[in-house]
């Protein structure tokens, strides 16, 4: 399987009021051709800003980050255009995301015209109804000439996706692409990128807080949970939300909530040591989930931080207690990964 991103031990700082923070802190992460890779984790853990640095909008403050097993840093002005049209992002919120002033139709021309896609106005218009079609937004003359105004979120959103689209992207980031749609649209748009993936082969990172929609949507790719700007836990799907190890990946999936009630009433609660979430200015030392964590265990958990451990089943934990649990003293996380691809 091809390898298209690769994000070595990559972290991203910024300054805040004089304080240097640490928005992705030592992140890791192997994606390949045609996968699904999930980031799921609470507001602020820094699922955005890894996006944005995998997709080229965000340089790194540290570490490398590869495309086609080249570093992005070191490509020419020719490859890096090539790498930024190979990589799109499809943005959290459709009612900012498009030009309010331009109609679907110059929304979706515009890059088939900048970078010389088409030639002509009848190519151009002829590639931007099939783009429409792509999109499930059919019969697509209704929808050319409209404006950003006369949508709804999901077709808004799905306008987004085509765009992104023009440019015939190996690879999407879609970032929370569909918080901001109504409930009965969300499984209508993951639908739509889970067949666009198999149609061209895209890969696809999809960033959400919601763990019931990475399940859905990444149920034969693989979920990585982050928390605090490190990923503390990536596996295949179904195997973490089957047997999910790191306390704070229980915590998450023990808090959604199940269709059938008598499951829920089963269900068991794990009761967390503190609800407060430390701030990215004064986080705790070692471990970063430790003030919280259902599973400390003293010294280790409060001095030590936890290196992403792989596992020979495919999967990566970030803790003491599993790591020592497990016998697995420091084999680097994409190698077990890799091994289960």
């Amino acid at each position: 399987m091809t390898e298209l991103i690769r994000l070595d031990h990559v972290t991203r700082t910024f300054t805040v009021n004089r304080h240097v923070i640490k928005a992705v802190d030592d992140v890791s992460l192997t994606i390949h051709q045609g996968e699904v890779v999930c980031l799921v984790g609470e507001s602020g853990c820094g699922k955005t800003t890894t996006g944005k640095m995998a997709a080229g909008v965000l340089g790194p403050s540290s570490g490398r980050i590869e495309f086609l097993g080249q570093d992005t840093a070191m490509l020419s002005k020719v490859a890096f255009k090539s790498y930024r049209l190979g990589v799109q992002m499809v943005h959290q919120d459709p009612y900012s995301s498009l030009n309010p002033v331009h109609s679907v139709f110059d929304i979706i021309a515009a890059p088939l015209r900048h970078h010389g896609l088409t030639q002509g106005e009848a190519a151009t218009r002829r590639r931007v109804r099939e783009l429409l079609e792509l999109v499930d937004m059919t019969p697509p003359d209704e929808f050319l000439d409209k404006y950003s105004h006369q949508l709804s979120g999901g077709q808004r959103q799905r306008v987004s996706v085509a765009r992104a689209l023009t440019v015939n992207p190996r690879f999407i980031v879609a970032d929370e692409a569909v918080s901001m749609v109504d409930v009965s649209i969300r499984v209508s748009l993951l639908n739509m990128l889970t067949r666009l993936k198999e149609q061209m082969g895209l890969a696809v990172l999809f960033i959400t807080h919601d763990l019931a929609l990475a399940k859905y949507f990444a149920w034969e790719g693989r979920i990585g949970v982050m928390y605090l700007g490190r990923i503390v836990e990536l596996a295949p799907a179904r195997q973490l939300v089957d047997e999910p190890q790191h306390p704070y990946t229980q915590v998450l999936l023990s808090a959604i909530p199940e269709a059938n009630p008598d499951v829920t009433r089963r269900k068991r609660r794990i009761e967390l040591r503190s609800m407060d979430v430390p701030s990215l200015l004064r986080l705790p030392s070692g471990c970063a989930f430790h003030p919280r964590c259902p599973r400390f265990e003293g010294v280790q958990c409060e001095m030590a931080v936890p290196a992403l451990i792989g596992f020979d089943d495919g999967s990566a934990v970030a803790c003491h207690p599993v790591s020592r649990a497990r016998g697995l003293l420091g084999a680097p996380a994409w190698a077990a990964t890799e091994k289960a691809l």
